[in-house]
């Protein structure tokens, strides 16, 4: 075993590496979650695959061998809503859980799983925390009306690990984007995902229709994938791989800002959260027509 032979393959440069098959990235991977090779050679990996970038057939074997190693959300009566939250605030004030809640009040069942993957950031696990949303300590079906948050670590041990990888070497590794597609439910789900370069719809569009995937793709706000309060980014759905019409972005000046807290932390946004599902603020514009095409979506599958 080991996985130096892919290595050779994908460790070559920019220029002189070679992409492997599906087949190949499932194994690879599958050895690298499964702990049987070197903390020299997940390193390697990572860098060389940090360089080199993911093709749309490698994605798909590394959702292949995270999904063998996945503990799984159990179905539900309806499909679940997945929201993955890894990129946390930095400027603006993280509202994926504002999102969440919205999508619940209409009687969507959410998942919400993350991890923190850096220091300097508030993350969602912190504002759902102060919204009386604590993490789940063991796997759980999820009702109409409700929002789970899952951490990735109860999700799959390894794959936590592969993300704190990034803290060793200070760059992201496959596990950064994989973490944004997959989808950890048993039964129907709608996976939200966002990008933060343009490079990265082209591709995970194309990994989402390979992987047959029930998908919502946007620019997200910081990397999260909830909507820019302040101005709708395109969005694009996928059912079972086939992409739908897109909704367009919004164009045009900015007639009016909405009143976004001032700080980022997590009792602050959690406040403003509050206020806007009590009606004393208003939901953002954009965020709403997310919820609405979310919605949408859902009624197709």
């Amino acid at each position: 075993m080991g996985i130096s032979k892919y290595i050779k393959i994908i460790g070559r440069g920019k220029e002189g590496a070679r992409a492997l098959s599906r087949e190949d990235s499932a194994d690879l991977f599958g050895q690298v979650l499964d702990g049987s090779v070197t903390d020299l050679e997940i390193g390697g990996f990572c860098l060389a695959m940090r360089i080199k970038g993911e093709t749309p057939e490698e994605m798909a074997g590394f959702l292949d061998a995270t999904h063998q190693r996945l503990q799984h959300i159990p179905a539900s009566n309806q499909p679940i809503v997945v929201l993955p939250t890894y990129n946390g605030a930095r400027k603006l004030p993280v509202l994926t859980p504002l999102l969440a809640l919205l999508l619940a009040r209409e009687g969507a069942a959410v998942l919400v799983h993350g991890t923190p993957t850096e220091s300097s950031r508030v993350f969602t696990s912190e504002v759902l925390e102060a919204l009386d949303i604590p993490a789940q300590t063991a796997m759980k079906s999820i009702a109409s009306g409700e929002v789970v948050f899952t951490p990735t670590e109860l999700l799959c041990p390894a794959l936590k690990r592969l993300l704190d990888v990034r803290r060793a070497v200070g760059l992201r590794n496959p596990a950064h984007s994989l973490v944004k597609i997959m989808n950890p439910c048993l039964g129907k789900a709608l996976v939200v995902s966002s990008y933060t370069h343009p490079e990265y719809a082209l591709s995970m569009g194309q990994t989402f229709e390979l992987v047959k995937a029930n998908a919502l793709l946007l620019r997200g706000t910081e990397g999260e994938v909830v909507a820019d309060a302040r101005r709708l980014p395109p969005m694009e759905a996928f059912i079972a791989g086939v992409r739908q019409p897109p909704r367009e972005a919004q164009t045009g000046p900015l007639t009016a800002l909405p009143e976004l807290p001032k700080s980022t932390d997590a009792q602050t946004t959690a406040a403003y959260i509050r206020a806007v599902m009590a009606g004393a603020q208003p939901v953002p514009a954009p965020i709403a027509m997310q919820v609405e095409y979310i919605l949408q979506v859902l009624a197709h599958l």
